[in-house]
C-alpha cells in the first residue's frame, strides 16, 4: 500500500561496514512507494559507500548517498543526513539502522502513525513490541538502561533508545541540531528529550526488533560511558531551559 500522498519521507540510514546488508535494505525500502533515502556513509572500508552507489543508480533517484568525511561516528551520520534530508522538500525525516534490525514493513506502520504525532518512535517495549535473537543480558541491559534513562530525565518514553523515528519536518527544524552533544546512542535520548522539551506529541508504534545477521555491533565502551553520564547532564539543565 503506498503511503498518504500529502507525505514525502525521507528515511536516513546510516552505515558503516554494511555492504551485505544495505544491498538487501534498499530494495526493501524502495518498495515503499514515495519514500526516499539518504545513505550517511562514515567513510567504510568495507565498500559500503560504493555499493550504496551502485544501488543509486538504479533507484530513479530516490537514494541518494552521503560520503562522509572526518570524524566518524552514529549521532554526527544522522545530524548530516538530517540536514540534507531538511535541505529537500521532505514532510517527514525518518531514521533507521541498516543492519536489518529494524523491518521495513515497521516503517510503513510509523508512517501510517506520522500524521498523527510529531515523531513517532517504533518502540520494542510497548505492548506489541518485540525482541528476537538477543541474549537474556542483552535484554534485561536495555531494559536496565530504558528505566534508567526515563528515571533521571522524566522522559515519558518507553524506548529511549530506540533508533527506528519518524520525525516531522516541523519538530525536527525546531530543534538545534548544531547544539547537540553526544554521538553514540546517546544521541537518540538526546534528542528525544528536546522533543518531550519541544512539547512535540510522541507517539510509541510497537515493533519487532532483530539482532542483525551480518557484521559486527557498533557498541563500545566510550558509547556505554556517553549513555551512563548523559541523563545526569540533560537532568542538570532540566530546570535552566525554558519549555517551548
Amino acid at each position: 500500500m503506498p503511503i498518504s500522498p500529502v507525505m514525502r519521507p525521507v528515511v536516513i540510514v546510516p552505515t558503516y561496514n554494511e555492504r551485505a546488508n544495505i544491498a538487501e535494505l534498499v530494495p526493501a525500502l524502495l518498495a515503499i512507494e514515495g519514500l526516499r533515502i539518504i545513505v550517511a556513509d562514515d567513510g567504510s572500508p568495507d565498500g559500503t559507500g560504493a555499493t550504496a552507489d551502485r544501488l543509486a543508480e538504479d533507484s530513479l533517484g530516490r537514494l541518494r548517498v552521503l560520503h562522509r568525511t572526518g570524524p566518524r561516528g552514529y549521532g554526527r551520520s544522522h545530524l548530516d543526513g538530517m540536514r540534507m534530508a531538511l535541505a529537500t522538500d521532505a514532510t517527514h525525516i525518518c531514521q533507521m539502522d541498516a543492519d536489518l534490525s529494524h523491518d521495513p514493513e515497521d516503517l510503513r506502520r510509523m508512517l501510517d502513525a506520522a500524521p498523527h504525532a510529531d515523531l513517532v518512535i517504533g518502540s520494542r517495549y510497548v505492548t506489541g513490541g518485540r525482541v528476537r535473537n538477543w541474549p537474556r543480558r542483552r535484554r534485561i541491559l536495555s531494559a536496565f538502561a530504558n528505566r534508567y534513562v526515563r528515571t533521571i530525565t522524566g522522559l515519558a518514553v518507553h524506548d529511549c533508545t530506540s533508533g527506528f523515528r519518524c520525525w516531522s519536518r516541523t519538530l525536527l527544524e525546531s530543534l538545534d541540531l548544531s547544539g547537540v552533544q553526544s554521538d553514540g546512542y546517546a544521541f537518540l535520548v538526546e534528542l528525544a528529550w528536546h522533543a518531550q522539551r519541544r512539547r512535540g506529541r510522541i507517539v510509541e508504534v510497537p515493533i519487532t526488533f532483530v539482532e542483525r545477521r551480518e557484521g559486527a555491533s557498533k557498541l563500545s565502551w566510550k558509547v556505554i560511558a556517553e549513555s551512563v553520564v548523559l541523563p545526569w547532564r540533560l537532568a542538570a539543565r532540566r530546570d535552566t531551559l525554558p519549555l517551548s
